[in-house]
């Protein structure tokens, strides 16, 4: 073999381990079932406020905790912990999309996604993200 075929091999051999090592890090969308089947692993839960249950945010007892209730697109209610403020317009949304991890019976999202019916102008649909930096889930 030339050393040219050497040196390609070894970099496609670079290349896949490289593609295999940082696929492992995106999250996948799932249920509250699934997530907390798989404590600690990142997920995305789509879903919809419960409006009939108390949102929890006191900025004046502690403006890093936001709590309240969502219903995924199974029909699953759990609580969700945010730490950070709500955010703007967060009771109008139509959905809600969290990344983050079960943390026993509760899931710690560190990024909310809001679809706000209010935001649709001349059919462009506008979303806005939260996100924590730098948050890890409570295990």
């Amino acid at each position: 073999m030339k050393k040219s075929h050497i040196a390609l091999l070894i970099l496609m051999a670079v290349a896949i381990v490289y593609i295999v090592s940082t696929s492992g890090n995106y999250s996948s969308y799932a249920g509250f079932d699934k997530a907390s089947q798989n404590e600690g692993k990142i997920y995305q839960v789509v879903g919809l406020l419960n409006k009939d249950k108390k949102i929890h945010y006191d900025p004046l007892k502690d403006p890093n905790y936001f709590s309240f209730f969502l219903i995924d697109k199974e029909g699953k209610e759990n609580k969700v912990v945010y730490p950070g403020p709500p955010p703007p317009d967060f009771e109008r949304s139509e959905d809600v999309v969290l990344n983050g991890a079960m943390a026993g019976d509760e899931f710690h999202a560190t990024k909310i996604l809001l679809k706000c019916p209010s935001k649709y102008e001349d059919g462009k649909f506008e979303e806005k993200e939260y996100e924590v930096k730098e948050y890890k889930a409570q295990t």
